[in-house]
């Protein structure tokens, strides 16, 4: 069984609202248009500080009730984290041993293995979901390319295998599907996106192929990452097509 915090991911897919500006104040707008997870991404919010970072995260769940993930995504993942990857990935490990810290933590697949491997076992110690990603913002791998990257994540020790990739046609989103239908047949967890323009549809259409989480942002205007829609619109559509 997959959870993040309180929410059972193998009833239903969750939208996840991206968190990064205005923290608090913009996690009470999340929550108010039905965002199902919070994903607190520190890069973006320029937080650098363990305190800080905890305060935050302790205002949040105490204000909203909602589970929390924590993303602190490197440069070459398409994140803004600005410095030392030391720091990037000690902030998240020790963000983990707060009593309520978060509930989820996101770690890529390309960082360095054994600053990887310390943010999943010190993930799997306190009892929090971890989710490997990957990020391709220049195309879509092939059909065998993408299966193999997220049997690697699984492989490494994810609850939750995230692929986000940048299609180039029509065929390419099919293949991104058909990859996502693949797992959730073995019961796997895999969250999958086809960003940009030609990929907008997945953002709602992927949960129906298996996709355990879809991201969000909080106002139309505000994305961080392309092809983001806002969260009440996607929620609007699940809806419409569950």
């Amino acid at each position: 069984m997959t959870r993040i915090g309180s929410f059972d991911l193998e009833k239903k897919a969750a939208v996840v609202a991206v968190i990064l500006e205005n923290s608090l104040e913009t996690s009470k707008k999340a929550a108010e248009k039905g965002a199902d997870i919070l994903e607190i991404r520190l890069d973006l919010l320029g937080i650098r500080d363990l305190e800080r970072a905890a305060e935050i995260i302790r205002e949040i769940k105490s204000e909203t009730g909602i589970p929390l993930l924590v993303t602190n995504r490197s440069r070459t993942e398409g994140g803004k984290w600005e410095g030392k990857e030391e720091d990037r990935i000690g902030l998240l490990m020790n963000l983990l041993s707060f009593k309520d810290g978060p509930d989820a933590i996101d770690i890529e697949l390309s960082a360095g293995r054994n600053d990887r491997d310390k943010v999943i076992k010190a993930a799997k110690d306190h009892g929090k979901t971890v989710i490997i990603s990957s990020h391709n913002f220049l195309k879509t791998p092939s059909l065998q390319d993408m299966k193999a990257i997220l049997e690697e994540m699984f492989h490494a020790g994810a609850d939750i295998a995230k692929l986000a990739v940048m299609p180039r046609s029509m065929e390419d989103t099919l293949n991104l599907l058909r990859v996502t239908l693949d797992f959730k047949d073995t019961g796997k967890s895999v969250c999958t996106i086809a960003m940009g323009r030609q990929g907008k549809h997945t953002r709602v259409v992927a949960p129906l192929y298996g996709s355990v989480l879809t991201y969000a942002s909080i106002e139309s205007d505000a994305a961080a990452a392309p092809g983001q829609l806002p969260v009440d619109e996607v929620k609007k559509i699940m809806e419409m097509l569950r």
